[in-house]
């Protein structure tokens, strides 16, 4: 068995069923993050499809362009987004500022430390915008204006657009796809670097508010040990709050446990937790292949998506009634614990 041909196949059918089943749940409660995760997980999909296709019966140009695209910068930004969406009448605008600078400082030291070609004046352009957006959010967020994260999604929707452009209009030696030579699984290098610094831009605000959210919910639902208290308001609540709640979850996680092993945590703090691994992982193989450490790539890829499906059918809140997709067929019935 050829594990660069099954594992992106595992990988991509999962996806898709993932993809379906948060689509057939938007369409029963119209909640936009329903949706905007399903086009994330339609994205894995189809990314982990062109990796499928490739291996099965060989690259091609168009293959390695849709590839890249779809999986280096659609998959992460669209997953991040659906948090942010979820979470958006909450202050974690604060966390969204905070991993878009950090995105923005990141693709910039990568070019100075590799020295993309290709890559104009596209470092100091991202280094910018991602610093005024997150400038942006954080004063809407302070002031409780909730049209951050409409803000959030016109960065991934046009983001989404742009790439879109350079991704097909980009120029490719021949013969216009590359693998790694060990391994066989597709890297970027061919791309110009003014796309390739786009990825680190989407991958890591994505993946970063995909696992901090998830991580923040499982923080909101277990039992709280409050090691540091704080209070949000004033000029200094945010960064307060930005010490106390990691060190808090940290003194939680006993009280948690003890409350798993004795049925009484809630369904949200595991749930949330194993859709953090699953954002967490990927981002770290993905990174990993970004600079020549490729082996991992496709277990990533897989073992991503079964977590954070694993962690989405954990929540009796998401999923109280299982159902066939665009059916009114309930398979199983749970009751709320």
């Amino acid at each position: 068995m050829d594990l660069n041909v099954a594992l992106p196949f595992a990988s991509s059918v999962l996806s898709f069923v993932f993809a379906a089943t948060l689509f057939d749940q938007w369409r029963e409660r119209h909640r936009p993050y329903q949706l905007i995760w399903a086009l994330g997980m339609l994205w894995y999909g189809l990314s982990a499809g062109t990796e499928f296709l490739g291996g099965a019966f060989g690259w091609n140009e168009p293959l390695y362009r849709a590839w890249y695209l779809i999986g280096a910068v659609w998959v992460a930004g669209w997953l991040g987004l659906g948090t942010v969406y979820l979470l958006g009448r909450t202050r974690f605008g604060y966390a969204f500022a905070v991993c878009l600078g950090l995105a923005g400082l990141f693709t910039f030291l990568t070019w100075r430390k590799y020295d993309y070609p290709d890559s104009g004046i596209a470092p100091f352009v991202y280094l910018g915008v991602a610093l005024a957006l997150a400038v942006i959010v954080a004063a809407m967020t302070r002031r409780r204006d909730e049209r951050w994260v409409q803000v959030a999604g016109g960065v991934v929707v046009g983001g989404s657009i742009v790439s879109a452009i350079m991704a097909f209009t980009a120029p490719l030696p021949a013969p216009g796809w590359t693998v790694d030579a060990a391994t066989h699984i597709p890297t970027g290098e061919l791309f110009p670097g003014y796309l390739r610094l786009l990825t680190p831009f989407f991958n890591i605000t994505g993946a970063f508010v995909l696992v901090l959210g998830a991580l923040y919910s499982a923080y909101m639902f277990m039992p709280k040990a409050r090691v540091i208290r704080y209070e949000r308001r004033g000029v200094l609540g945010p960064v307060l709050a930005a010490i106390a709640i990691p060190v808090n979850f940290v003194a939680s996680l006993p009280g948690a446990i003890a409350a798993l092993v004795s049925g009484r945590l809630h369904s949200r703090v595991p749930a949330t937790i194993l859709i953090a691994i699953g954002g967490l992982i990927p981002a770290i193989t993905s990174g990993a292949n970004r600079f020549g450490a490729t082996s991992g790539f496709f277990v990533g890829e897989l073992l991503g998506v079964l977590f954070l499906f694993t962690g989405f059918l954990v929540s009796i809140e998401v999923v109280r009634d299982i159902r066939i997709p665009f059916t009114q067929r309930v398979v199983r019935h749970r009751a709320e614990a």
